[in-house]
């Protein structure tokens, strides 16, 4: 009787660890439209791809994607924005089913912009922008819905913040948003939006970043960190693919680069990564460090060849 009790439990645990290996062959990753996250996620899918394991990437709002992975829907997240989705994450990390990796990019800011003309006629901070309701035409221009940032502007409209009661939030993407930035300033026209860095917006525009949105949007500007999220135990239950994720660290010179081909040059993110790892083997010491293939060879020869001859 205890012998097969004992090979009852044997056969689950063998049954439970087949079936965790299995679900590490495929990792899925959620991209929130964001250039930056599309980047950073293509360049792991390719590594991923290298080293022999399959990738999905579902594009959803920042809230279905937290939801997502404290179902265990979504593995990996590479865009948490600290601390402005604080909100978004919060009640997730509390119940520990999301748990954060680490940092995966520093130096970068989030908070709201306008054209550097505008700045020069006397917008400088938050508080400046109801002076001026009439010019930006009671507007402030956001991203897609469901976004954090929007969330924040929208709070700051509802509690009359700034003085900034009879503005409206005008929701769209990111692409929606640059474009109409792009026709606001070739008409030298006025208009606040949400800046961030990295972006290629910060060179295409002579822009301004406004003080003051420090209980919003965070402190020097909106300076934030961008998370690597996981589902709860993810590491442990795939260990090499977690590995890799520990290892990646990104930068601001690398981001903007990708998200360029992406936006100006309308290259696909898969072929942006892929150009990019291609002259940046350099990236692959540090992240391949301790990573091997689903096979279990060494990550790097592998990964070089499949760049070699994609």
């Amino acid at each position: 009787m205890k012998y097969k009790t004992f090979s009852l439990i044997t056969t689950a645990l063998l049954t439970m660890n087949h079936a965790y290996a299995n679900s590490c062959d495929t990792v899925t990753f959620a991209d929130v439209g964001w250039t930056d996250i599309t980047s950073t996620t293509a360049v792991t899918s390719q590594i991923l791809q290298a080293m022999g394991y399959k990738t999905e990437t579902e594009l959803l709002s920042v809230p279905v994607t937290y939801s997502s992975m404290a179902s265990g829907d979504i593995d990996v997240f590479l865009g948490n924005w600290m601390p402005t989705m604080k909100g978004d994450i919060e009640q997730y990390t509390k119940a520990g089913t999301v748990e954060t990796v680490q940092t995966n990019l520093v130096g970068a800011k989030y908070t709201l912009a306008v054209p550097k003309y505008v700045y020069d006629a006397g917008v400088h901070s938050f508080a400046d922008l109801a002076k001026f309701s009439d010019k930006f035409r009671h507007r402030i221009y956001g991203i897609e819905p469901g976004n954090d940032g929007n969330r924040l502007i929208q709070s700051m409209i509802d509690k009359n913040a700034f003085g900034l009661k009879d503005f409206d939030l005008v929701e769209s993407s990111e692409a929606g948003m640059v474009s109409q930035v792009t026709r606001a300033i070739r008409r030298h026209q006025w208009i606040a939006y949400l800046g961030w860095a990295p972006h290629p917006m910060n060179s295409k525009f002579d822009m301004k970043y406004l003080s003051g949105g420090d209980d919003y949007f965070g402190p020097n500007y909106g300076g934030a960190k961008v998370m690597t999220n996981v589902h709860k135990g993810y590491l442990q239950q795939c260990p090499n693919v977690g590995k890799l994720i520990t290892n990646l660290k990104f930068d601001l010179t690398m981001e903007n680069h990708l998200m360029a081909r992406i936006l100006d040059d309308n290259q696909k993110p898969a072929t942006a990564a892929r150009e990019w790892l291609k002259s940046h083997e350099e990236y692959l010491d540090k992240w391949l460090k301790g990573v091997k293939t689903i096979d279990g060879q060494p990550a790097k020869p592998a990964v070089i060849s499949y760049l070699n001859n994609s």
